[in-house]
């Protein structure tokens, strides 16, 4: 059957039973394991990235940077947390924008989240690979064999049921969280927070430079550092949001999605704090050296314990990466299956595995796009610019996505409490619009600072060119086929 959606200016198709028996899913979440989908999605990023941040800021700019970005991403929480359980369905961040914006708004949002959830992966990769290589000695001109290892590995190990991806996701998550405390306690006996944090000064040509005895500023590149450093910063709670994304196979997403989130929140904000002051602290690290480290976590547990057992630590300190790496992989299928069984992406991409019931085909579309983005960069940019630069490549597309995105939800909340205000609400922000505008605002400062990192235009630059792609393709196609999902009946039957 079709439809016409002037406003929108899109077709719509009603599809039969069977469309939709290809595109199942299995409930199982509680929630603990949405606390797990969502703490594990951020944990790599207090093992790896956040530190890129001292080279902008110093540990002071580091520090208010991401207090900042912590206020952001609680106005973003909030209002997740209060239009998940309004409108349960997998699409999140494209379903809130599509009841609130219509289908183009959906489609944009969606776009950007999907920038995230393709990116994230290889960035995730990318360290996964570098604290292999470090801990095993391997040269890292093989680095492109082992990324392709690590996608095939945790592919497997999402697309062989969801309650095995969950219970992996709770397991990884829950050691990653005890290998952070784990270096906490080793780190504080042996501490130095003047000597080592406060290592880094200003140079002649402005860049950072070691001081060899300590005592710097807290803030040697002043309020400029701090706003620098905000990119960096997002890496502390980068992809909390998804959970939404596990909506349709969660028991009870009215009850559970908002305490799943609020708990991760809290949870990753006091790692957070931790980590930034007691990973540079530790005698023989330094802010200096961590800020263009790949391994920061794994730098710590050497300086502690030297050569003793550093391997063991090594794998342990994977866990992190390992527990974010599996659980985005998670969201980006998810994220990619939603936008597909509306027709906005091609209808093939959201049929799910026959006996498993996940989104196969779109985590290992999704894969693919990630992993060839990487090799483009790497053979661009050539071999013997390291992991270091790819990752920062990556970390600048990943985090314009997310921004974009986060700007777009809060906007999508504003509009839902004003023009949606009868709208059943399980849970409603305590921060309300103010949170929201918060999110906005922050948001756009990011965006604005990252401009101001040499490897911003790499990376936007092909962000720009799938943004171009995918809009074309919408256009000319998308939106003439598009099909009466869950997402799109709701946003319908409220008028938008």
């Amino acid at each position: 059957m079709a439809d016409q959606n002037a406003a929108g200016g899109v077709s719509y198709r009603r599809a039969d039973k069977d469309y939709f028996d290809k595109r199942g899913f299995q409930r199982y979440a509680g929630i603990w394991s949405l606390w797990a989908l969502g703490v594990g999605a951020v944990i790599s990023g207090h093992f790896s990235g956040w530190n890129f941040g001292f080279g902008t800021g110093g540990w002071g700019g580091l520090l208010v940077a991401g207090i900042i970005i912590a206020i952001m991403y609680l106005g973003l929480v909030f209002c997740i947390a209060e239009m998940a359980p309004a409108l349960p369905h997998t699409g999140a961040a494209y379903s809130f924008a599509r009841t609130a914006m219509g289908p183009w708004g959906g489609f944009i949002t969606g776009l950007c989240e999907n920038v995230e959830y393709v990116i994230t992966p290889a960035v995730v990769c990318t360290f996964v690979v570098a604290y292999v290589n470090s801990i095993f000695g391997i040269d890292p001109s093989y680095s492109p064999f082992l990324w392709v290892a690590v996608y095939i590995i945790f592919l497997a190990l999402n697309i062989f049921g969801v309650e095995l991806s969950f219970k992996v996701t709770l397991i990884v998550t829950l050691l990653s969280l005890g290998v952070l405390v784990f270096f906490w306690i080793s780190a504080i006996p042996n501490m130095d927070f003047t000597r080592w944090a406060l290592n880094i000064g200003v140079g002649p040509d402005g860049a950072a430079v070691e001081l060899p005895e300590g005592g710097g500023s807290w803030f040697p590149f002043g309020i400029g550092g701090i706003l620098a450093s905000l990119p960096f910063a997002v890496w502390l709670f980068l992809a909390i949001e998804q959970l939404p994304l596990a909506a349709e196979e969660s028991v009870d997403p009215k009850r559970d999605m908002p305490k799943g989130i609020i708990l991760g929140m809290i949870t990753l904000i006091v790692s957070a704090f931790m980590i930034v002051l007691l990973n540079p602290s530790v005698a023989g690290v330094g802010s200096f050296a961590l800020s263009t480290s790949l391994e920061p976590i794994l730098d710590g547990f050497r300086a502690v314990y030297g050569d003793v057992g550093v391997t063991a630590l090594g794998i342990a300190a994977l866990t992190g990466l390992i527990a974010s790496f599996h659980t985005i992989l998670y969201a980006q299928g998810r994220q990619i299956y939603s936008l597909s069984r509306a027709g906005y992406f091609p209808s093939a991409l959201s049929v799910t595995h026959p006996t498993y019931k996940t989104p196969h085909v779109a985590m290992i579309t999704g894969s693919i796009v990630g992993l060839a983005i990487m090799f483009i960069i790497w053979f661009s940019q050539g071999a013997e610019q390291g992991g270091a630069t790819i990752g920062s490549i990556l970390l600048n597309m990943a985090v314009f996505g997310a921004m974009l995105s986060y700007i777009l939800q809060a906007s999508s909340f504003i509009l839902l409490r004003k023009n949606q205000p009868h709208m059943e609400r399980p849970y409603r922000s305590p921060l309300g619009i103010p949170g929201a505008v918060a999110t906005i605002v922050i948001g756009a400062v990011t965006l604005l600072y990252q401009i101001q990192d040499a490897n911003f235009f790499y990376g936007v630059f092909w962000v720009a060119v799938w943004f171009a792609v995918a809009i074309l393709y919408f256009g000319l196609i998308g939106r003439h086929r598009l099909i009466l999902s869950p997402e799109e009946e709701f946003a319908m039957s409220h008028k938008v």
